[in-house]
């Protein structure tokens, strides 16, 4: 059986020229992925220069571009990097060498590090200073600071310091990847012979230490920890002379390969593999632009980097550290605190009473948007309620990423405990959180939850959660799909959309899907899903084409699509087909994007845009006009190889009118020119479009939502 698509064909008779090289469209039609997606973390810089942005927000942009690069650095680089030494220098996504793209990187990265260090020093800093939040040399304290200072460093700070000598003796220490370290010089003062030694700045220390914890908030100083390490090198190196001191940053390798086929045990192997990703490769070395040319040497020839792969860069480095000024309590600093409203259908009949979610979900499908609609109403709520309720036979879950102290898996443990049958697909390969879910898992196992880690070779990535309710007699489906993770902490910050419903359909596609992923394979059998790997790519491509088909005819069209990042070869190219039958076609992405809108006599007719704001942009949406009876999905995957090909991913279609016209109006907004947003040209350059003709701010399309939502909130509470 097909999956129900609404086209009135199937499979069988579907052959897209994506099938093959399309003669029509011409060369050099995609952007470099690795480039765009340096061109996203330059508007996440831009936020930051933007002084309409409240200053310790602007800080934290700051910090995210810094933790952004580290990421660039340690997977997309270090995979660059990893092609060319093995002699496996597949073409990157526009046919180019891995060593010419790493040129452009390396080029472009220079570049935009720099651009960053003196928004922070220029512009921010001031900026912090003229506010009453001061970050502090040393040298520019006064005696009484100093001595409060070098009380704490003795007390706090020296106790946990080790100092690591380089001599004959001593081979040169293993610098662990995005650790802050000192680079010290000495001179011994008798026998005149200089020595090099590396001091790691502790990790689980302040990163900025406060001057003085009882000045008021108003006029409050800060200190970086390794300025006041460095002014302190003669309490760790007693009877030297201090000849020169310097910091430095490494970035390793830290992408993880796992061999699953001829892995027995999966957690095992990963734990080995988190065990080797410390001792990657070097693939980045930051520097302070005063350091001398002989300590250059010294880290460049130990650590084997190159020319290409060395950054000097004004201190400090490592402006990630900004996130630690995120704990200051100025709200004035801050945007305006938001709470988030629960969804009206999750809203209690009485004021002080308990909301029926279950009771909800059978009126009628309930579209979420968080973060301006509660999570914990709503998606937390679902999960605790189905864990409490004695009518609640199964909960099945799949869970990619999630908080330390997560109220969702404490709610399936007690539905364990309670005797429900729980399953919970743990994905353990969800990178950089792989230690946490495996934690989490062994936890879950322990408490009686079923827990499968999915199919071998493809990461699971749908965000679904199905509870089966006995009701009357008879068992009923009660199912979550969602484009975020199961994380409340996250849900705060992460744009997301959440579908429930108690369609049958649903239910029975979610309860096929979950047994094959705990299972062996993935079939094709689903009416209200679009899923990946097999199928969800061909279906899209379906419905592409359908507009494509309509256009040529003179039926209605039109194609809007939101995404994390767009690169799939055979989507744009489809898109490409499309938009020269004259299908509309929007294109709202907030990182990579690989797609050349405006290009003569190929895609006129698109527009792509991009927003980043206060939160995430984060959902997933694909629109189709559809000859007037929209088909409109939201789901996990973004259109990348690896959500395609290699991922287990769910899209699910909405069918409630509402809810297609609050999509529809979600799309008006993002798309209109007198929105806040980036605009992208036929040659890959994003411009910003903030203001008007007249000087004056553009709609912001956060603000709007979260007012939105307020007035909602307040609608319902009036009647």
């Amino acid at each position: 059986m097909a999956q129900d698509s609404g086209l009135g064909w199937d499979d069988d008779d579907f052959d897209p020229a994506f099938e093959r090289d399309d003669p029509a469209l011409p060369e050099g039609r995609y952007l470099d992925r690795e480039i765009s997606w340096l061109a996203f973390n330059q508007r996440v810089l831009e936020l930051a220069e933007d002084r309409s942005v409240p200053a310790l927000e602007r800080a934290n942009f700051l910090a995210i571009f810094a933790s952004n690069l580290d990421e660039f650095f340690m997977v997309r680089v270090a995979g660059l990097k990893r092609r060319v030494l093995t002699g496996l220098a597949v073409p990157t996504n526009i046919g180019r060498a891995p060593a010419d793209v790493l040129e452009d990187i390396s080029e472009k990265a220079h570049e935009l590090q720099l651009r960053h260090a003196r928004v922070w020093s220029d512009q921010v800093k001031p900026d912090l200073t003229a506010a009453g939040v001061s970050v502090v040399s040393w040298d520019a304290l006064n005696r009484e600071d100093k001595a409060r200072l070098s009380d704490y460093f003795s007390q706090q700070i020296f106790p946990v310091l080790m100092p690591l000598a380089v001599d004959p003796v001593h081979p040169f220490p293993y610098i662990s990847g995005l650790s802050l370290n000192l680079a010290v010089r000495v001179r011994n003062t008798k026998t005149g012979r200089q020595e090099f030694a590396r001091l790691k700045v502790p990790q689980m220390l302040p990163r900025f230490v406060r001057v003085d914890p009882s000045a008021t908030l108003d006029d409050v100083q800060f200190v970086s920890l390794e300025d006041l390490i460095a002014n302190h090198l003669g309490d760790l190196f007693p009877g030297m002379e201090i000849v020169e001191h310097h910091v430095f940053r490494v970035t390793r390798n830290e992408d993880v390969e796992i061999e699953e086929d001829e892995t027995e045990n999966l957690i095992q192997a990963l734990e080995k593999e988190l065990l080797r990703r410390r001792f990657g490769p070097p693939i980045r070395l930051e520097i302070t632009e005063d350091m001398d040319d002989v300590t250059l040497d010294l880290l460049v020839r130990e650590l084997d980097v190159t020319e290409q792969e060395v950054y000097r860069l004004p201190a400090p480095l490592d402006l990630g550290g900004l996130f630690s000024l995120s704990g200051i309590d100025r709200p004035d600093l801050r945007y305006p605190p938001r709470v988030p409203t629960t969804a009206l259908e999750f809203q209690p009949a009485e004021p002080n009473g308990k909301a029926d979610i279950f009771g909800a979900i059978s009126r009628g499908d309930v579209l979420v948007h968080h973060p301006y609609e509660s999570f914990a109403t709503s998606v937390q709520a679902f999960l605790e309620q189905a864990a409490a309720d004695p009518h609640v036979l199964a909960i099945k879950q799949t869970l990619y990423r999630t908080s330390g102290d997560s109220p969702i898996v404490e709610a399936l443990i007690d539905a364990a405990e309670a005797g429900k049958q729980v399953l919970a697909l743990v994905e353990i390969k969800a990178r950089f959180d792989e230690q946490a879910n495996i934690s989490w898992a062994r936890k879950l196992e322990k408490a009686g939850v079923h827990v499968v880690y999915g199919l071998v070779g493809l990461k699971t990535h749908c965000k679904l959660a199905l509870v089966i309710r006995e009701e009357k007699g008879t068992l009923k489906h009660y199912s979550h799909i969602g484009t975020g993770n199961y994380n409340p902490k996250t849900s705060r910050i992460y744009e997301d959309l959440g579908l429930f419903t108690a369609d049958a359909q649903v239910g029975k596609d979610l309860t096929r899907l979950f047994n094959e992923l705990s299972g062996y394979a993935i079939e094709k059998k689903f009416k209200r899903l679009l899923v990946a790997p097999l199928h969800l790519r061909k279906g899209l491509l379906k419905h592409i084409e359908t507009e494509r088909r309509n256009a040529e005819a003179g039926k209605p069209s039109g194609i809007r699509i939101k995404v994390n990042s767009i690169v799939d070869e055979a989507i744009i190219d489809g898109l490409y087909r499309a938009s020269q039958a004259g299908v509309p076609v929007d294109i709202w992405v907030r990182g990579i994007c690989s797609l050349r809108p405006g290009y003569p006599g190929m895609s006129e007719n698109m527009r792509v845009r991009s927003i980043l704001g206060r939160f995430l942009e984060h959902s997933r949406i694909f629109s189709f006009v559809n000859d007037g009876d929209p088909h409109v999905f939201i789901g996990s995957a973004d259109m990348m190889h690896r959500n395609l090909d290699r991922r287990v991913e769910a899209l699910v279609r909405l069918t409630s009118p509402a809810h297609l016209a609050e999509i529809e109006g979600l799309f008006d907004v993002a798309m209109d020119d007198k929105t806040s947003s980036w605009h992208l040209d036929s040659d890959g350059e994003w411009e910003r479009h903030s203001v008007g003709e007249n000087g004056e701010a553009l709609v912001d399309l956060q603000d709007r939502l979260m007012l939105k939502t307020s007035l909602r909130r307040r609608q319902r509470s009036r009647r």
